[in-house]
């Protein structure tokens, strides 16, 4: 399984999902890569709709049908209703939970 984080420069989220994700895997073997984006070509090219935006194997678990491309942050709502700046531990381990079955 690939992830890759696509983040802004300087994301103040940036850490929370690290975090976030290393728990979710809890140890089991990934290729995490984290890619600071650093204009909206790259952020068009790469599928990045806000920062951190994150892809397992390529695709955006989370993703909202028609969101452009973007360097904004993006905002993620969490199983019990909270607006966060990364997608929850629940979320993430629903989201690779999908991938590895």
């Amino acid at each position: 399984m690939r992830i890759t984080v696509l983040t802004v420069p300087d994301c103040p989220h940036a850490p929370v999902v690290a975090e976030r994700l290393s728990q979710a895997l809890d140890g089991r073997d990934a290729e995490v890569e984290r890619i600071e984006v650093e204009d909206s070509e790259q952020a068009t090219r790469l599928g990045m709709t806000g920062s951190p935006t994150v892809l397992i194997d390529g695709v955006d678990p989370f993703a909202v049908p028609g969101a452009p491309a973007s360097l904004s942050c993006r905002l993620y709502r969490g199983p019990d209703g909270r607006i966060e700046g990364a997608p929850s531990l629940a979320d993430l381990r629903r989201a690779l939970g999908e991938r590895l079955a």
